[in-house]
């Protein structure tokens, strides 16, 4: 639902039907018009915020600021496809989500608190579903990003892109072919994270998140000795 939201607003701001300027309808609104949760709406700014062609104006809403999209850098070399690349990205995430964590755990406002929370119980139920979970558990990471009150975090991983969840890149359809105790046992970490955030305690966030990260180094690790 995140591609589809951020689908239909981005044809219409580039078809001109919200003029540069102008306010895209409320959050409030548009869970309202897609039967969709905040988060799922927040995503879907944020991609657009990605792209260069809305900003967040606190208090006021999201205006358009642009009617072309901006391209944006990306890593070169990056083959999510390739396990060993995986594992190169995961190291590098490691460096830069762990301490966002920490921060997360220190600056983050109540709102933000509740936004993590969300991003972590919509991926809860997913997994209850057996839907797909990849584009949620990016919205998680997305959102402890947003707890630094640092926009670089955010950027770092928007340039990344969602393969940065790598399971969806190995996968055709990772809803019918990531085991449910695997998905579990990474909800896990993330609930662990979460909370660690929640109750302000940095050593334990850094230590969740270093865990969650190393943990998934590992298990591709695994992964490519079997393959």
């Amino acid at each position: 639902m995140v591609a589809k939201v951020s689908d239909d607003l981005r044809h219409t701001i580039l078809s001109g039907r919200v003029p540069l300027g102008r306010k895209l309808p409320s959050e409030a609104a548009l869970t309202g018009e897609y039967a969709v949760s905040r988060t799922v709406v927040r995503e879907a700014i944020a991609q657009l915020r990605s792209e260069g062609l809305v900003e967040s104006r606190q208090g006021a809403g999201v205006f358009v600021i642009a009617t072309q999209a901006a391209g944006h850098p990306t890593l070169n070399g990056v083959d999510p496809s390739r396990i060993s690349s995986i594992i190169e990205v995961l190291e590098l995430r490691a460096a830069i989500e762990i301490e966002a964590a920490g921060l997360a755990s220190q600056r983050r406002s109540p709102a933000q608190n509740e936004a993590i929370h969300e991003a972590c119980e919509a991926i809860e139920v997913l997994i209850e579903r057996g839907e797909a979970t990849v584009e949620a558990d990016f919205a998680f990471h997305l959102a402890i990003t947003d707890g630094t009150n640092n926009a670089r975090f955010r950027q770092f991983l928007e340039m990344l892109g969602r393969k940065v969840i790598p399971r969806g890149a190995l996968q055709d359809d990772a809803s019918e072919r990531t085991p449910a105790d695997y998905l579990r046992q990474i909800q896990t970490e993330h609930r662990l994270i979460a909370d660690a955030i929640s109750e302000r305690d940095e050593a334990a966030a850094r230590a969740a998140m270093r865990q969650h990260l190393q943990g998934s180094q590992e298990r591709y690790r695994r992964f490519q000795r079997r393959s």
